[in-house]
């Protein structure tokens, strides 16, 4: 094994937001959290899904544009590698405009230079039914599903990470993690805003197999707690950001729906952060003692 793989260091942020209607607020929430995470040594922050606004998904649509340069600008500021969970589009990645009045729900990644160097569309589109105050969920109604999945090359000191990008309701599809791991993903990342009683029943144990499926580091940042809409609804997530390591173990976790839960602390902050430490050289050992890759017969 090279000397860059055992010496090379991998520190990623895993965000906790409660991201409302106001996109100012939320913008310098993310600000604020891609400084705290930079300051700590992360290479990569992780925002949840839908980090700029928690529905008005039509408006903040015609904003895709401005918010993405704007969270370009944040990522070339502080010098760190920014995945931004989600925002709606109203084009897909060829330029043309999602037909039926519909849109994407896109995830992209910024690199320290500020320029976007992936950008992965929703395959997975959310369809429930919740025993929680909204009751039916309908993704599909909103948004047309991607067809493209990502695999986008991370350069951190010198050595080389695969991320391969997910979404929220990803997490319930095995052969897409698996899929990533066949195209050479190193770490998954599964920016997310699941239900609060979807979550409590399955998030970590989502996060977890995922992991197991592709052997790969999974970084779920979550929204978490109750989200105010305009019209005077409200919706609550569950939270729990958790990163987990290939072999389903996990790493670290905010262990609450609710930002400030943890400590009192001289500064409330409106995000939580994750941190974890990538090793490759581990993962790389761990995949060796157990080659299930070498073994995959049906996909």
């Amino acid at each position: 094994m090279n000397n860059s793989i055992n010496n090379a260091q991998f520190t990623i942020a895993a965000i906790q937001m409660n991201s409302q209607q106001n996109i100012d607020n939320n913008l310098a929430d993310i600000k604020a959290a891609i400084i705290d995470a930079r300051a700590q040594g992360a290479q990569l922050v992780v925002l949840p899904e839908n980090c700029c606004s928690m529905g008005e998904q039509f408006a903040t649509a015609e904003q895709f544009d401005v918010l993405s340069a704007t969270l370009a600008n944040y990522a070339r500021t502080y010098g760190i590698y920014v995945l931004v969970g989600s925002l709606p589009c109203a084009y897909r990645p060829d330029g043309l405009v999602v037909p039926d009045g519909r849109l994407r729900q896109v995830s992209q990644l910024f690199g320290p230079d500020g320029k976007r160097v992936a950008r992965y569309d929703k395959i997975h589109l959310f369809t429930a039914t919740v025993a929680d105050k909204q009751g039916r969920y309908n993704e599909a109604a909103t948004f047309e599903p991607g067809t493209q999945t990502v695999v986008v090359p991370i350069e951190v000191n010198d050595a080389v990470y695969q991320l391969g990008m997910m979404v929220c309701f990803d997490l319930r599809f095995p052969a897409l993690a698996q899929r990533l791991r066949q195209a050479g993903a190193d770490v998954l990342s599964a920016p997310s805003a699941f239900t609060y009683l979807t979550g409590q029943a399955h998030w970590s144990l989502l996060l977890r197999a995922r992991a197991l499926d592709s052997q790969c580091m999974v970084i779920g940042a979550a929204q978490g707690g109750d989200h105010v809409y305009k019209n005077g609804s409200t919706r609550q997530t569950w939270g729990h950001t958790t990163i987990t390591t290939y072999d389903g173990t996990i790493i670290n976790s905010y262990d609450n729906s609710e930002l400030n839960s943890q400590a009192v602390t001289e500064e409330q902050k409106n995000y939580e952060m994750v941190l974890a430490t990538f090793d490759k050289a581990a993962q790389i050992q761990g995949r060796q003692k157990m080659p299930i890759f070498d073994c995959h017969r049906l996909a």
